[in-house]
């Protein structure tokens, strides 16, 4: 059994504290709303704190799971940040999607402080964190990953280690850059299909089973072909994402002319009001 904090209880967060928790771990949490902390404390027991800091005093591990680039350097490097609370030789690991750049920043801070970092993103979405079958992509020291890896495992169904400090974030813009894609051709196949008078379930029935079947297409496409989007990872969350995606290829030089298309298309759909719809509501603009 390990101490550990974990900090930030949004969508994905709130659950992967709890199967922190229930593998057994002493699990303190903090969350910027305190209802929120209060509400997750009474559901899977633990502690909370009321501050980040508080929330890694003697903890061996740190999770955070929080918005961006800026929300994680509060939570780390704030007044009243882990950082300043956590012993040498604890880890932390970041859930967050963010950018390569803040995690090589903060694992810079970390090692004068004498404390591990790894950046973990995650994927899978919100069904993923409360069944505990999330992808956890890592970056960092092997030794750390190691230490680590068996505290991960309580929400994931997957982990891998991806190389040095970054990589995790690196390989969630390749998983970011791969869905959005799949979600704009999904849409477009769809859509033909009604407007060609195919019964869209039978269609689907039949190409899941070839080279065109898909996770999104198993999961989303019932749903789609209703018109309902209320499931799933919002489309503000997916732009903040390609965001960073796109923002990384202007410096390593990566064409992606088809992300910046879809992160587009995504615009429009925040003007339809679709910014807490899922991100298969690219079916939506097509159909306005």
């Amino acid at each position: 059994m390990a101490t550990v904090g974990f900090i930030g209880l949004g969508v994905m967060g709130y659950f992967m504290a709890g199967h922190l928790k229930a593998g057994g771990h002493d699990v303190c949490v903090y969350n910027r709303t305190t209802a929120k902390a209060e509400k997750w404390v009474n559901q899977f027991g633990g502690r909370m704190a009321p501050t980040p800091r508080e929330a890694a005093l003697d903890a061996d591990f740190v999770f955070a799971c929080v918005g961006n680039d800026d929300d994680l350097r509060s939570i780390t490097t704030g007044t009243e940040g882990a950082f300043s609370a956590m012993k040498p030789g604890a880890i932390f690991i970041d859930n967050t999607t963010a950018s390569a750049e803040v995690a090589r920043e903060l694992d810079a801070i970390a090692r004068t402080k004498q404390i591990g970092f790894l950046d973990a993103p995650v994927s899978g979405g919100q069904a993923g964190a409360e069944n505990g079958a999330l992808t956890v992509m890592v970056g960092g020291d092997k030794a750390l990953f190691e230490q680590a890896r068996p505290v991960i495992d309580c929400y994931a169904k997957m982990v891998g280690l991806m190389g040095d400090v970054g990589s995790g974030q690196l390989t969630k813009m390749v998983n970011q850059i791969c869905i959005a894609g799949l979600v704009q051709g999904l849409s477009e196949g769809i859509h033909f299909g009604k407007a060609a008078g195919l019964d869209i379930e039978s269609v689907i029935d039949v190409i899941s089973k070839g080279a065109a079947g898909s996770w999104q297409m198993d999961n989303r496409h019932k749903t789609m072909n209703s018109g309902d989007y209320e499931h799933g990872f919002a489309v503000d969350w997916m732009r903040k994402d390609l965001s960073i995606v796109l923002d990384e290829a202007r410096v390593n030089g990566a064409s992606l002319p088809v992300t910046a298309l879809v992160d587009q298309f995504y615009r429009e759909v925040q003007k339809m009001g679709g910014n807490r719809w899922d991100t298969s509501s690219l079916l939506a603009r097509l159909e306005k």
